[in-house]
Formats: C-alpha cells, sequence, structure tokens
C-alpha cells in the first residue's frame, strides 16, 4: 500500500475515534444532566410533600386556648346549634349529632347514617368514641361536657365554640358579634372554606350595619318569648337571640325588670306589666316552631293576636311586630342572625 493511502485511512481513523469519543463524552453528559434533572424533581416533590403536611393542620382558638386541627378531618361530630346551617351549606360531612334538639328537616337529622347522640340533658356520649373522630366541635349546649369529651376521645382535636351571651357576661352584645365571626372564621380555616367563612363575616357585618342605620334611635323596643303560649319577658343587654341585640344596636327597652335572667323561656312578667310598658315595637322569639318534637304548639303570632292586654299598644295597633325565623331556637347560626338581621333593617326602616 502505498504511504500516502495509509496516511489517509490512518487520518479517517483518528478521527472516527475522536468523533465516538466525543459522542461518548456527550452520552455521558446527557445521562447525567437526566440524572441531575431527576434528582432536582425529587427534591422538588419531597419539599413539595413536606410543604403539605405542614398545612394539613390549623391552629384553632376556642375559649380554653389553641388547639391544632387536621385540616377536612375525617369523622367530625359537631354538638353546637350555631355550626349546623354552615356546616351544611359547605356540604360537609358528619358523623354524629345530637338530633333531639335539631329542626327535623336538617340535613344530618334525615340522613339515617348519622348516629344520634341524642339532647343536651342526656347525651350518649359513648357515641361519640364508637364513631372515631378526628374533631368534635362542643359549644352552646353542650359547652359543660367538654372535658368529658376530651378524656372520651383522646386522639381526637376537640374545640369548644361556645361564647358568653348571659347576664353574668360583661359584654353580651360583642360576644355574640365576636364569637359568630371568629367560630365562623375557624371552620373556614378547618374545612378548607375560606373564601366562603369571609363571605359569611362580610355580609353578617353588613347587616349589623344596616339594622343600626335602620333604628331611629328613640323607639322603645319589648322583646318576648312565646312558648307553651305563654308570652315571657326577654330580658334586654343579655340572654338568647334578643337580650344581646340591645347593647349591639343601642335599642331602648320599654321595660327593665330587676334580677331578670336569661332563661330561654322568658322571665314570668306579666302580660299586662308588657301591655303597661307601651313599646313601640315588639319582637318575638317562637320557642316552639323550633322544637321539632313540638307537634300541637300554638304559633306565637296567634298568641301575640289573641292576649287582649296587647291589642291597644303602640306595636300592635301599628303593626310594628317582627317576629325571628322559625328555626331561630335551634338554628342560631350566623345566616339565621343575618336573615334575622336583614327583616330588622326593613322593618326599623319604613
Amino acid at each position: 500500500m502505498k504511504s500516502s493511502n495509509i496516511l489517509k485511512l490512518t487520518t479517517v481513523m483518528a478521527a472516527f475515534i475522536l468523533v465516538l469519543t466525543a459522542c461518548g463524552k456527550s452520552s455521558d453528559k446527557s445521562i447525567q444532566t437526566q440524572v441531575n434533572a431527576q434528582a432536582i424533581e425529587s427534591t422538588k416533590a419531597t419539599d413539595k410533600a413536606n410543604e403539605l403536611e405542614e398545612t394539613l393542620t390549623v391552629e384553632i382558638t376556642d375559649v380554653h386556648g389553641t388547639v391544632t386541627v387536621p385540616v377536612n378531618p375525617k369523622n367530625v361530630v359537631s354538638l353546637d346549634n350555631r355550626t349546623f346551617e354552615t356546616l351544611a351549606d359547605w356540604g360537609i360531612e358528619l358523623a354524629a349529632v345530637p338530633k333531639a334538639v335539631m329542626l327535623a328537616d336538617s340535613p344530618y337529622v334525615t340522613d339515617e347514617s348519622v348516629l344520634d347522640i341524642g339532647n343536651h340533658r342526656e347525651p350518649n356520649l359513648e357515641i361519640i368514641a364508637a364513631v372515631e373522630p378526628e374533631l368534635v366541635i362542643v359549644g352552646q349546649r353542650f359547652a359543660n361536657y367538654y372535658e368529658d369529651i376530651k378524656k372520651l376521645v383522646p386522639n381526637a382535636a376537640v374545640i369548644d365554640l361556645n361564647f358568653d351571651v348571659s347576664e353574668a357576661s360583661d359584654r353580651p352584645g360583642e360576644n355574640l358579634v365576636n364569637g359568630l365571626k371568629n367560630s365562623t372564621i375557624a371552620l373556614g380555616k378547618i374545612f378548607d372554606k375560606n373564601e366562603e367563612a369571609k363571605q359569611l363575616v362580610a355580609d353578617f357585618d353588613k347587616a349589623i350595619e344596616d339594622v343600626k342605620y335602620a333604628y331611629n334611635g328613640t323607639d322603645t323596643v319589648m322583646s318576648v318569648i312565646v312558648s307553651g303560649g305563654n308570652i315571657g319577658f326577654s330580658a334586654p343587654y343579655s340572654g338568647r337571640v334578643w337580650g344581646p341585640m340591645y347593647e349591639i344596636f343601642g335599642w331602648i327597652p320599654a321595660l327593665k325588670v330587676d334580677g331578670a335572667s336569661s332563661d330561654h323561656q322568658g322571665d314570668e312578667v306579666s302580660v299586662e306589666a308588657i301591655a303597661q310598658s307601651n313599646p313601640d315595637w315588639i319582637f318575638v322569639l317562637d320557642r316552639d316552631a323550633a322544637v321539632s318534637s313540638t307537634t300541637d304548639a300554638v304559633p306565637a303570632q296567634d298568641v301575640i293576636d289573641n292576649a287582649p292586654a296587647l291589642q291597644n299598644t303602640k306595636a300592635v295597633s301599628e303593626g310594628k311586630i317582627i317576629y325571628a325565623p322559625k328555626d331561630t331556637y335551634t338554628n342560631e347560626s350566623i345566616q339565621t342572625y343575618i336573615e334575622l338581621f336583614k327583616e330588622l333593617a326593613n322593618a326599623l326602616g319604613n
């Protein structure tokens, strides 16, 4: 073979070897790049998992302090009548509730898979343990069972959303407003319904301002509770439903009674005494209308209409009577108060 051809062959072979070497290096680099990319993605995934793990719980402040609660908990038990409508509107499933103190048409009452704990006088607390809850919501009628429930389900988060509107409180009106708002925000955090909770609070604030604007500041107010066909005096400033509103809206009470209580059936003040106060407005809570077991109760409006002593009062003669929503006694949710405040603003503003 000629030396020139040998030289050409050698050159070609050298070039080929260089190409193979370069390809090998390029392939190694590509593989390493892929490995590095996978490692980065794995790290990101781990960081994301850690981040999610950190956000799977939320800290809730209740009347006892700070409680760590899982987000979107399983097997939830609620005993607080102020929460049922909110949870139902949000589509939250409950494992057990006190059906005896709830409206008959509540989705939790009609759902047979939701266990019944009974009423607050003789509750079957063992049912709470049986459903193995991650969260138990205590409040209002069941507030006194808080410690018992904590001992019964030590692995569950137990929150107490109760707030004091009794005569023992310094500011029952303020407690009612802040209590409903704080409870709604807390539920929003727990069930990942923050926007819905914020909207409810905004609607609530708006409804309060509308009532304040509508009230003329001079009309006198008489609040009563109708139960068992009887008209009871609902004391201003404290107690269920009406009392705290005197503080919230600056209402002028038509009658003050020494030693009045926050009893849910109203104080024993005669209808004649109520009539003599001659209120500009009468606000009525129909207790029986909200109790599902009561089938033969006389509607509050009939009781008021058939009370001779009241017929000559300003409120009755001028038709200035407002009835709270029929479910108010067993459904003191923020939605109920929004509905009631809208009625008050419309009536007081006319």
